[in-house]
C-alpha cells in the first residue's frame, strides 16, 4: 500500500460544516468519513491521517470513521471507526479493552459538596475503596471488596450476571443500566469463554491471574479517572424530557468514570497481538500500511474465534470493574453524607467490537475512542428504557471545560451510529511533561474551585494536553450526530496520584 509522502499531509475534502471526506487509498471504495469543523479537521496530523488510511485500505474494511477527537493510536487512531462484516482487528480496540465511561446520580444537591472538607472526605473514603494507578489493586483499599480467583473468574466469564453482582454486592438493577451487560464467546455461549480461560491458565499467559482479580474496582493510569460532578440540565423541552428519561437530576451531584479492563485485559490483547503477529510473519502475510500493530483475522477462523473469546472475557471484566467502582463511590458518599442515593445512569464502552447492522448486513463495528450513539427508534434499542429517546452518551471533556450527557440524532447514521468518546489529545505526553506549566495547571483547577487527589495535577493529564472540548462538541452538534442533554460540572477528581507526584 502506498504511503503518503514524507512531509505531505493527506488532503480532506470538506463536505459540510463540520464533515469531509478522505478518499480511500487509490480512490477505490468508499471514502473515509470526517467528523470535525475546518479547526478539528485542520488539527488532524499527518501520521493520524495515514494510520486512517492505512486502516481504510486493510483487507475487509467497507468503512472508516474519524471522529473529531482521532489522533494517532495503537495500528489505527484513537477516535475512529472500522467496519467489516469480513474480517476482525485488534488495533482498532486497542491495548484496554472496553474501556468506558459510567455515570451514578446521587440524589444530593449542589450545596452538599460546596465545602472542601467534605469533598477532601468524599476523596478520602473513594481512595480507601478505589485504588489508583497502573498494577494497583485491593492491597491498596482497605475497604475494598475482597475477590478471590474463583469469583474473577465468574466476573469475566459471566459479566454482570445476577450471581456475581449478588457477590460483589452490586445492584442487580444496575446491570439494566449497561450497554452491554455481559459479552458470549465467539459460538454465543459462556463455556467457550470458560474454556478459553482455562487454556490461557494453562499456557501460563498470567504470571499471578489472582492480582490481576484484585484490580476489580480500581482506577488504572494514564486518562483513568473519577470526577464528581454538578449536572446541569439544558433547559429547552428536549434535553428535560430526555434527562427525566435518563434519570438526570439537574442542580445535582453526579460521579463520572473512565477507565476499562485494566491488566487483566491488557494482558488478553496484548497476547492477542503477539499471537497474530506470528502468524503473519509464518504465513508470509503482508500488513497493512507495513504496520504491525494492524494484523488481522478472518472470521470464522481459529485465530478470530481466539480474539472474540478474550475480547469477550475483556469486556465483561470492564463491566464489573465499573459497576464496582460505582458501588464503591456511593458506598464512600454514604458514609461521609449518611442518607445519600444513588443509582446509576448508563455505562458504555469505547474501545469494542460489536456485531451490529450496517448498510443492511451484518459486520462487526470497531470502535476505538468512539462510543455508540443510537438515537430514539434505533432497532438495537427496542424493547429497552431507552427504545424512545436514544440510550445516554457520555462524554468527558476536561475538569475545566467540563463534561457532557448527549443522546444521539438521525444524522448519527452517517458515522455509523457513533461519535467521539472525548476531547482527543493534541499534545503527546511526553510534549505535555515536557512543555507544560505545573503552576498554571494547578491554579487553573485551584480557580475553578476543583480539588484533586495529587499534590500536583498530571501535566500529561492537563487540559491544556487536549482538543479544544467546546469545538469538539460543535462539531458533533454541528454534523447532526447528537445533541447534548447536560453539561457536567466537576467539583473534584481522582487521578493516580502516583505517577503525578513523582
Amino acid at each position: 500500500m502506498s504511503k503518503v509522502e514524507p512531509g505531505k499531509r493527506p488532503e480532506i475534502v470538506a463536505t459540510g460544516e463540520a464533515t469531509g471526506l478522505l478518499p480511500a487509498p487509490g480512490d477505490r471504495g468508499k471514502p473515509i468519513t470526517v467528523i470535525g469543523t475546518r479547526k478539528i479537521r485542520d488539527g488532524f496530523d499527518a501520521g493520524c491521517l495515514q494510520q486512517a488510511l492505512n486502516a481504510r485500505g486493510a483487507p475487509g474494511v467497507t468503512d472508516l470513521v474519524l471522529n473529531p477527537d482521532a489522533h494517532l493510536g495503537y495500528g489505527a487512531p484513537v477516535g475512529c471507526v472500522l467496519v467489516s462484516p469480513t474480517h476482525i482487528y485488534p488495533g482498532p480496540v486497542g491495548v484496554d479493552i472496553k474501556c468506558s465511561m459510567s455515570l451514578l446520580q446521587l440524589d444530593l444537591p449542589a450545596s452538599a459538596v460546596r465545602d472542601k472538607p467534605t469533598r477532601r472526605a468524599l476523596i478520602d473514603a473513594i481512595l480507601e475503596r478505589t485504588p489508583t494507578g497502573p498494577g494497583r489493586g485491593q492491597r491498596q483499599a482497605r475497604k475494598s471488596r475482597k475477590i478471590n480467583e474463583y469469583l474473577g473468574k465468574r466476573a469475566a466469564i459471566e459479566g454482570a450476571s445476577q450471581e456475581v453482582c449478588a457477590a460483589l454486592e452490586i445492584p442487580a438493577e444496575w446491570a439494566g443500566c449497561c450497554e452491554d451487560a455481559f459479552h458470549l464467546g465467539h459460538d454465543g455461549s459462556a463455556e467457550a469463554l470458560e474454556g478459553r480461560l482455562e487454556r490461557l491458565i494453562d499456557a501460563e499467559l498470567f504470571r499471578d491471574l489472582g492480582e490481576k482479580f484484585r484490580q476489580l474496582g480500581s482506577y488504572g493510569g494514564g486518562n483513568h479517572f473519577g470526577e464528581c460532578e454538578i449536572v446541569q440540565v439544558n433547559q429547552d423541552e428536549r434535553a428535560r424530557k430526555t434527562a427525566d428519561a435518563f434519570g438526570l437530576k439537574d442542580g445535582c451531584v453526579a460521579f463520572l468514570s473512565h477507565c476499562g479492563s485494566r491488566g487483566f485485559g491488557n494482558i488478553l490483547a496484548q497476547g492477542q497481538f503477539r499471537a497474530l503477529q506470528r502468524k503473519f510473519a509464518e504465513w508470509s502475510i503482508p500488513l497493512p500500511g507495513d504496520d504491525r500493530e494492524l494484523v488481522y483475522a478472518p472470521l470464522g477462523t481459529p485465530e478470530a474465534d481466539d480474539y472474540l473469546d478474550d475480547l469477550a472475557l475483556g469486556a465483561n471484566f470492564a463491566t464489573l470493574n465499573h459497576l464496582l467502582i460505582n458501588a464503591l463511590v456511593l458506598e464512600a458518599f454514604q458514609e461521609v453524607i449518611p442518607g445519600a442515593q444513588g443509582r446509576l445512569v448508563y455505562f458504555i464502552s469505547h474501545n469494542i467490537a460489536r456485531e451490529e447492522i450496517v448498510g443492511g448486513r451484518k459486520c462487526w463495528v470497531h470502535r476505538k475512542g468512539s462510543t455508540r450513539a443510537f438515537p430514539a427508534g434505533h432497532p438495537a434499542l427496542k424493547g429497552t428504557h431507552f427504545e424512545t429517546t436514544g440510550h445516554p452518551i457520555l462524554l468527558p471533556g476536561n475538569p475545566a471545560a467540563g463534561s457532557v450527557v448527549m443522546v444521539a440524532d438521525a444524522g448519527a447514521e452517517k458515522s455509523c451510529y457513533s461519535v467521539n468518546h472525548g476531547a482527543g489529545r493534541c499534545m503527546g505526553r511526553k510534549a505535555a511533561t515536557r512543555e507544560l506549566n505545573q503552576q498554571k495547571i494547578d491554579q487553573e483547577l485551584e480557580e475553578l474551585d476543583i480539588l484533586s487527589n495529587c499534590r500536583q495535577y498530571p501535566k500529561d493529564e492537563a487540559p491544556a494536553a487536549y482538543k479544544d472540548f467546546h469545538e469538539v462538541l460543535r462539531s458533533v452538534e454541528t454534523a447532526g450526530l447528537a445533541t447534548t442533554v447536560a453539561k457536567l460540572k466537576a467539583r473534584f477528581v481522582i487521578k493516580d496520584s502516583a505517577q503525578a507526584d513523582d
